[in-house]
């Protein structure tokens, strides 16, 4: 079998517009796990917001990974093992907060028990809550709050502004941390060299495998790196342009079974 390790985005790809997995697609990833497949949950989402799902697909059996904070953490999900830990820099969280005012936009992190910020009303910090399914907890001062290790901020805002911002945090924070969006109302800022792809590497690297036994599926900006990187690149049907210019191939989109139409063709197809 070729690919043995199926890398998938969650929110717009994985998931429909529901946030649930597919019959159909359930059932493919299943019977690709059964055969021996590793699936890998690759989101920008924190942990604990990809966990349910990682029981869903019943991960914790089969012996896939969770790959959170698009990348900054990567879990054994049968043995709990972290394989990938990189922390965001201290020193960089009160800048990113500073910049984040000033544009006009709300970053927010995560603790044990769900998200922090300073703006727990906006629609945008309530939508990451609503994705992930946990709590939001709004404190005066997110960078003097802030006191446990983190891997990312995420600052959210209009998404008619969000294009021009970004562009103005690469400036800022050029050769100091990895940025860009996942969603239009999202900007994902990372340590320096993490990124989807990045983690996928060090965890084929483990596995004694390379790009080519790898098969990636995303929709958004922040997939093009693992897109561009596996031996076999999928863009979704509701994938941004760059995605799917970059992919091998373009399958249905997340409310019409795209990952499972993909798994079937190349992995089940393949194994019989």
């Amino acid at each position: 079998m070729q690919y043995q390790v199926l890398a998938l985005d969650l929110d717009g790809t994985l998931t429909n517009r529901d946030k649930i997995i597919t019959p159909r697609t359930k059932a493919a990833l299943q019977q690709a796990a059964r055969r021996g497949v590793c699936i890998v949950l690759a989101s920008g989402r924190p942990t604990v917001g990809i966990w349910p799902l990682a029981r869903e697909l019943e991960l914790e059996k089969t012996g896939g990974c969770i790959l959170s904070y698009n990348g900054g953490k990567v879990i054994d999900c049968r043995t709990g093992e972290t394989l990938v830990s990189r922390a965001f820099p201290p020193e960089l969280i009160e800048p990113v907060c500073t910049f984040s005012r000033y544009w006009n936009t709300v970053a927010l992190t995560y603790d044990a028990g769900g998200i922090v910020t300073e703006h727990a009303a906006s629609p945008y910090v309530q939508e990451e809550a609503r994705i992930n399914k946990i709590p939001v907890r709004e404190v005066p001062d997110l960078s003097g709050e802030i006191r446990w290790p983190i891997h990312k901020l995420l600052l959210t805002g209009d998404p008619v502004d969000m294009p021009h911002v970004e562009e103005l945090m690469q400036q800022e924070f050029a050769g100091r941390l990895s940025i860009y969006r996942s969603q239009p109302f999202f900007i994902e800022t990372m340590p320096l060299h993490v990124e989807k792809a990045a983690a996928l590497e060090l965890l084929l690297r483990r596995k004694g495998l390379t790009a080519q036994n790898l098969m990636a599926c995303g929709d958004g900006w922040n997939d093009l790196p693992m897109i561009r990187y596996a031996g076999l690149g999928v863009a979704m049907g509701n994938a941004q342009p760059p995605v799917k210019a970059a992919a091998a191939f373009v399958t249905a989109d997340n409310d019409h079974d795209g990952v499972g139409l993909a798994v079937e063709r190349y992995i089940l197809q393949e194994e019989r």
